[in-house]
């Protein structure tokens, strides 16, 4: 007799499959399958990547990797309730054998090249009139949810345990309201945490043991603007009081066809700011940027963001609470420690779009950080960054490719921390 064996996340798809069956509810399965590939030259020993000393690009224990596979299974319950759940399989297919070190994106408690299967969504939701309501797990978007969004830089995006509430009655506004529990976060999938504000890419931010409360209010009525604030109340923020702390954020984005040469604009500030302010620092940030199309197949950007710091107090970084991005404008591939706290930072990006084969993007950024900064320690010195990608994405067989050359800079080492990095990322993404 053949025995077979099959995961609790697996097992409670199937059962919900199967029950779902019984009563004649269709199910629509689509997916994505991606290979993830990423490997650094550095002459640091503590800059979160794997391997001691200087590493070399395609050296095994300077490349992560990843092969991953995720399964939607959605259903219209009638009564317009419907069904959403995701199976997520994170794995290295063998790589880590003679060429990667570790995984770049976990599906479980540690970093490790073990296989892992999740349940990385599943909720239900109910459309009442112009209202929607949506319990569980699921993804929260950048554009409505600034400081608790979903990020799809790594091979799968993080998911959040929550309810949300949207609601499109008044004309050309749509109001969003959200109580967040916690989530996984982009690097680790298979484990459901805290949220935590201000989290760096070395280690932990500081910890929202309560829930999260959101509203948010987006309105385009005004011809050409679209404008967007949110508002968080934070339960038990971790600090020496345990206080709660707030968080508002605004987004002004201005463009059209009537302006010359594709013009846009955008503007964007807001502020964390602790309940009394006895153990944790207000961090305020401001941002704006400025897009050009001067011919149809070419787009410039530039933009400038600042971060505030403090220093006598604990420093909260502008991150979201559920990853380790910003949503500043001047976010790039890796230079979120750079940007977020105690920091002036600079953005030029020039995109072109070739059509069938595919579009180039080159893009610098440059950061003067101070003290407070979410860079890792270098001296207790002020510290410089800068930050060159270069970008290829094509789509050709129904596959999406995605090619990256990074070379990070920083003006202060010491005997940890690098001064240098070169970075090469490819994946590539089907999505079914």
């Amino acid at each position: 007799m053949k025995k077979t064996l099959v995961s609790l996340a697996a097992a409670s798809l199937i059962v919900t499959s199967a029950m779902a069956a019984d009563k004649g509810i269709d199910i629509v399965t689509t997916g994505q399958a991606v290979v993830y590939y990423e490997t650094h030259q550095t002459n640091g020993t503590n800059d979160n990547y794997p391997g001691t000393g200087d590493t070399k690009l395609f050296d095994q224990q300077s490349s992560t990797a990843n092969v991953g596979v995720q399964l939607n299974l959605d259903a219209d319950l009638k009564n317009n309730f419907t069904f959403g759940s995701q199976l997520t399989y994170l794995g290295t297919a063998g790589l880590e054998k003679n060429v990667v070190n570790k995984v770049k994106q976990s599906g479980g408690a540690t970093a490790d090249t073990k296989d892992q299967i999740n349940i990385t969504k599943i909720f239900i939701a109910k459309k009442i009139a112009n209202t929607t309501v949506k319990i569980g797990r699921q993804e929260l978007p950048k554009s409505l949810s600034p400081f608790a969004f979903s990020e799809g830089w790594n091979v799968f995006k993080n998911t959040f345990d929550a309810v949300l509430v949207v609601n499109s009655d008044i004309p050309d506004t749509t109001v969003v309201g959200a109580y967040v529990s916690g989530g996984n976060s982009s690097t680790n999938i298979g484990t459901m945490n805290n949220l935590a504000v201000g989290r760096t890419s070395a280690g932990a931010g500081v910890a929202v043991n309560g829930a999260a409360y959101m509203l948010t209010v987006a309105n385009k009525s005004i011809p050409m603007t679209s404008i967007t604030a949110s508002y968080y109340d934070l339960a038990q923020v971790q600090a020496a009081t345990n206080e709660g702390a707030s968080v508002i954020w605004g987004d002004v984005k201005v463009a059209g066809k009537d302006l010359p040469m594709g013009l846009k604009l955008g503007l964007q500030g807001g502020q964390i700011k602790p309940e009394n302010g006895t153990a944790l620092a207000n961090t305020t940030g401001l941002g704006v940027k400025v897009g050009l199309a001067p011919i149809d197949a070419l787009t410039l950007c530039l933009a400038y963001t600042t971060v505030d710091g403090d220093n006598t107090k604990t420093n909260v970084a502008l991150k979201n609470a559920g990853g380790i991005k910003t949503p500043l404008y001047t976010q790039m591939i890796y230079n979120q420690d750079a940007i977020a706290l105690d920091s002036d930072t600079f953005m030029v990006k020039a995109a072109y779009n070739t059509g069938d084969y595919g579009k180039i993007i080159a893009q610098y950024a440059g950061s003067t950080t101070g003290k407070n900064s979410s860079l890792i320690t270098r001296n207790a010195k002020d510290t410089d960054y800068g930050e060159f990608d270069l970008i290829y994405k094509v789509k050709a067989g129904g596959v999406q490719y995605f090619a990256a050359w990074i070379n990070r800079s920083w003006s202060e080492k010491n005997t940890a921390t690098a001064d240098s990095d070169n970075v090469v990322r490819v994946w590539a993404r089907y999505n079914f």
